[in-house]
């Protein structure tokens, strides 16, 4: 009776590892997934049009970018509802796995019920926001923007209708009626409270936001609608602020013609996997690097890195790297906790590797320029490669070396030219985006095509029915992603009305010690919330209430998003909490127990790392 499967339960990209996940559960939604699928083709094919419009013929065509926002909202809501059909939104549970297992179906029909009373609250007010934006005409097609804008209501209803439904499929009577009751009570006592709620000011911000936030985590809900939820809660029993001022913020949170290139890196990192361009990478690396001592670590660590500018994805990455290389780690010796230690901490040293969709959320909640985050990201993760890369050789003392030979150079050469088309990749992406070439969404397009096509002619080419279920896929995982982003947008948004992010600039900016304080501030807050939320979510929740202070500090933006990133990424793997560190577990079938005791080493020299970018700002911006 859970929302999300047992694979998909740490990571919404994870989803697409399971089998068991990677269909539909429910058929009628098959219309819904052809909609979604044929959306994310258009997309693609508009921008592409666009691209080669304004660039070979220099005649921009004003009216795509319209089209695109309006096909983008209609593919995140539908991928939402799809995502709650197929077990893809993410969701915290490590504490909701210790529960008994008879209490634990409760708490996961109890979880969805909540979900649905949040959907069933929001409906009427997507309805009448979409009513009120017929009254405005867009710029270039001169069409009310209702047509737009009605994608929002009807994404409610059929995540409504979904959510009710998995809620009933398969659940004991007594269950649902106890669920229904606990939901009815739930709602019964913060309406009671109201008038206590509204006298406690700000402090209510902490019961909502915090407390009932952090306990729908703990309960298994998934992110989205923990935030959904929480902020919902704030705004209707403690203040008079209309709910559908909240579905605005939603909108604008999934709306930012940047975020247009997730869906398609989601898809790239799809095509990666499918055409086996990232395997070419690794046994190009191999073929070079493996007959050192600590050779295997090295092409692991370095396939992280250039595998990751490719996908997007660390769960991508991982998938890719670990079933390459560990057999061979495994004969010279390496333990199999060790292996999994630095696949985790490697995937966290990549996550700033363009075109890292964390950079590309940054840029659009905080405001900063992408292309100067792709072109600072770049030299950060090669500073965390290095401290990774020292440690890994000092751990490798007695690797056993026996029968290791130096490839012949003739497979050097043939392992290269196989590997070069994926590996001419990862540096377009970033010198393209980074020399103000193109925009991270047009360079998304041309990378999709590009690897397609190579994968085609060079690697096989991608079968019809993958093709087919990887544009559902990621349909369904980017509609997981962009609520997110959407309701993260919403809770921060109700944080800086409540007057809650000036008292928090004027209490940062008179501590002792100045930008100093701050940064070891902002580096144990992202450090806490990269365990608990994972990337997207505490990104779009956090930066538009630390950025400001930071600005106002005089610290430069792509230098604390280059530090903020960092910190968000080692907590993400940091056990025992840690979302991405189940992950590389899974991956790489260690035993959570047995990786945690071997970890730590990693993640001291990743905060080693932290505090060099902290506290040296010219690495991040010497390049800008």
């Amino acid at each position: 009776m859970t929302l999300v499967h047992d694979v998909a339960e740490l990571d919404p990209l994870t989803a697409g590892l399971d089998g068991a996940a990677s269909h539909s559960r429910s058929r009628w939604m098959l219309p819904v997934e052809i909609a979604a699928a044929l959306l994310l083709v258009g997309i693609i094919g508009l921008l592409l049009a666009g691209v080669v419009s304004r660039y070979v013929f220099s005649l921009p065509i004003i009216w795509i970018d319209e089209v695109s926002s309006i096909s983008f909202l209609w593919l995140a809501m539908l991928g939402s509802a799809m995502a709650i059909d197929r077990g893809e939104h993410l969701r915290l549970t490590l504490f909701f796995n210790l529960l008994p297992e008879r209490l634990r179906g409760f708490v996961g029909t109890f979880g969805l019920f909540l979900v649905a009373a949040f959907l069933g609250a929001m409906l009427m007010p997507a309805y009448e926001y979409a009513s009120e934006e017929g009254y405005v005409t867009s710029a270039a097609l001169n069409i009310p923007l209702s047509y737009r804008a009605s994608a929002l209501p009807i994404g409610v209803l059929l995540m409504l209708v979904m959510a009710l439904v998995t809620a009933f499929r398969g659940a004991r009577a007594s269950v649902v009626v106890g669920s229904l009751l606990a939901t009815a009570v739930c709602v019964g006592l913060f309406w009671l409270a109201s008038p206590l709620l509204v006298a406690m000011g700000n402090w209510s911000l902490v019961v909502f936001l915090v407390g009932v936030v952090g306990l729908l985590l703990a309960m298994g809900v998934p992110i989205a609608f923990c935030f959904g939820l929480g902020t919902l809660g704030y705004l209707t029993f403690a203040t008079s602020v209309p709910t559908m001022v909240m579905i605005g913020r939603m909108d604008e949170g999934m709306s930012s013609i940047v975020l247009l290139s997730v869906p398609i890196f989601v898809l790239l990192g799809c095509v990666l996997d499918a055409t086996g361009m990232g395997r070419a990478i690794v046994e190009f690396l191999a073929s070079l690097f493996g007959h050192v001592k600590a050779g295997m670590s090295y092409v692991l660590l370095g396939s992280l890195f250039l595998v990751s500018g490719i996908s997007g994805s660390k769960v991508s990455d991982m998938a890719t790297v670990a079933p390459a290389l560990f057999p061979e780690m495994k004969r010279r010796g390496h333990k199999p906790k060790e292996m999994v230690a630095l696949l985790a901490t490697g995937a966290a040293m990549a996550d700033t590797v363009p075109p890292s969709i964390v950079l590309i959320v940054l840029g659009s909640a905080a405001g900063v320029s992408i292309a100067g985050l792709f072109t600072s990201g770049f030299v950060i993760a090669m500073l965390l490669l290095v401290v990774l890369a020292l440690l890994a050789r000092w751990k490798a003392t007695r690797e056993r070396m026996d029968d290791v030979r130096r490839a012949p150079f003739a497979t050097i050469a043939k392992a290269l030219v196989v590997a070069a088309p994926a590996l001419v990749l990862p540096f377009l992406i970033r010198s393209a985006v980074g020399g103000g070439v193109a925009t991270a969404t047009e360079v998304s397009t041309i990378a999709v095509l590009y690897a397609i096509v190579v994968g085609i002619i060079v690697y096989g080419g991608i079968q019809p029915r993958r093709m087919w279920s990887m544009l559902v896929e990621t349909a369904a995982l980017s509609g997981a992603i962009l609520l997110i982003l959407g309701t993260a947008s919403a809770m921060a948004w109700a944080l800086t009305q409540s007057g809650f992010a000036g008292s928090l600039v004027a209490a940062v900016q008179g501590l002792p010690g100045g930008w100093v304080s701050f940064m070891l501030v902002s580096m144990a807050i992202f450090l806490v919330l990269g365990c608990v939320l994972e990337g997207l979510p505490a990104i779009v929740l956090m930066a538009p209430i630390l950025f400001p202070v930071a600005r106002s500090l005089g610290i430069n933006d792509i230098h604390y998003s280059m530090v903020a990133v960092t910190a968000m990424n080692i907590g993400m793997m940091a056990p025992p909490i840690g979302i991405g560190f189940y992950i590389a577990c899974k991956i790489g079938n260690g035993s959570p127990d047995e990786v945690m005791r071997a970890i730590w080493p990693y993640i001291g020299a990743l905060l080693v790392g932290l505090f060099i970018i902290a506290f040296v700002p010219a690495l991040s911006t010497f390049l800008l």
